[in-house]
């Protein structure tokens, strides 16, 4: 029986990293980029996946609550992550120096 257990707490452990992951994945990307990959707004995602990592973390894998965590979280990891890595940027927020233009840096005409 102590084995089945330590498998399960394995399980969870894995299910928060899990959960964990796409959650800083979903707070690294733009706003523009959920909107224009056609997928929900950056905060409801935010609040699922916060949601889901905290149900984790306080319930065993073994409860309804982590299960639908975890539909969640493959939902956002197979569908809305590939979709925002699909744009231009892979849809992550960077900081441009100060003469980046809408195509790029400008070089001085070289």
């Amino acid at each position: 029986m102590q084995g089945f257990a330590g498998f399960l707490w394995l399980l969870n452990l894995a299910l928060i990293l899990f959960s964990g992951f796409a959650l800083i994945d979903a707070a690294t990307r733009r706003e523009d980029a959920y909107r224009a990959a056609d997928k929900q707004t950056k905060p409801f995602w935010l609040i699922i996946l916060g949601l889901a990592f905290l149900v984790s973390m306080i319930f065993g894998i073994l409860s309804f609550l982590p299960i639908l965590g975890l539909i969640a979280t493959i939902v956002y990891m197979v569908d809305v992550r590939p979709a925002l890595r699909g744009l231009p940027g892979g849809g992550r927020s960077r900081r441009g120096s100060s003469s980046d233009g809408p195509y790029g840096p400008y070089n001085g005409g070289r």
